[in-house]
């Protein structure tokens, strides 16, 4: 896996993304498979007591699959580890994500606030299952079945910021085009919809669209995110391609925040936005 960087103003954060099995998973499933030799157990006899079968127990071990926490939990009190293994389960967590949103995705889910702006796709926070392995499913180059299942478990897995306590001030900004793209077919498309509307009623969070008739726009280069952490630091992060940004540098950030009261002021307001998306349904 990638080192993290030291953030900068508008440095890129990682290229093309890794094989899956690269990198510290590599590392990590050695590391289970000596100790599982080292406590004398077979594969067959270890995935019994843990739950899981051999030949996914030696993907672990190959660094061709990501485990669980429950699975790092139960195995490093077996294989009497002495926490070795859940010393690692942060960084695991992190090989769930592509190598150009890790650094995004730790800091996401520690933001106090956090306001997005996306113009391309439902953003991950508010997808659906179905949705979400409906846009991994048309990826190319392919994802094979196990990568697929894996970023749609990584991506519900980010919504637990939703019932974060304290819980975080969350703002979307979404372009009626996007609402309109029917990805995974109309019924995968119905149930995201519905799907906004009922994260839409939370007490914490706003979602706004983007009237495609508005002849003004002040961020026509594309989506953004801006993340204020629990000390105050604000970010924004930007990605396009599997390229990704994080800015730190006030003046970049300031530039971002100003684009994002625009869009704001001038997309419908939340309840119209969420009477705007119950038009949609009743279109179909």
């Amino acid at each position: 896996m990638d080192e993290p960087e030291q953030y900068g103003d508008g440095e890129p954060r990682h290229g093309p993304e890794p094989e899956v099995g690269g990198g510290f998973l590599v590392v990590f499933g050695r590391q289970l498979k000596a100790l599982r030799e080292r406590a004398g157990m077979e594969r067959p006899d270890f995935g019994a007591r843990v739950g899981y079968s051999p030949s996914s127990i030696a993907a672990f071990e190959q660094g061709k699959r990501i485990p669980p926490p429950r699975f790092i939990d139960l195995a490093d009190e077996l294989l009497d580890a002495g926490g070795a293994l859940r010393a690692g389960k942060e960084e695991v967590a992190r090989a769930q994500y592509p190598a150009f949103f890790r650094d995004a995705a730790k800091l996401e889910a520690k933001a106090v606030e956090l306001h997005v702006y996306d113009t391309l796709l439902i953003n991950g926070l508010l997808q659906t299952p179905e949705h979400a392995e409906a846009v991994f499913q048309v990826r190319r180059p392919l994802l094979d079945a196990d990568t697929v299942a894996q970023r749609v478990a990584a991506r519900l897995e980010r919504q637990a910021i939703f019932d974060r306590v304290p819980m975080p001030t969350i703002s979307f900004v979404i372009e009626e085009a996007v609402l309109r793209r029917p990805t995974g077919g109309w019924d995968v498309w119905r149930g995201q919809l519905e799907h906004i509307l009922l994260f839409g009623q939370r007490r914490n969070v706003e979602i706004q669209v983007m009237p495609n008739e508005r002849t003004e726009h002040p961020s026509l280069a594309g989506p953004f995110t801006l993340i204020e952490t629990d000390e105050g630091r604000r970010i924004a992060y930007v990605e396009v391609q599997r390229h990704s940004r994080l800015y730190t540098e006030r003046k970049s950030v300031r530039e971002l925040e100003e684009q994002y009261g625009i869009l704001r002021a001038q997309a419908l307001t939340p309840t119209e936005s969420l009477d705007f998306t119950e038009k949609l349904l009743g279109e179909r």
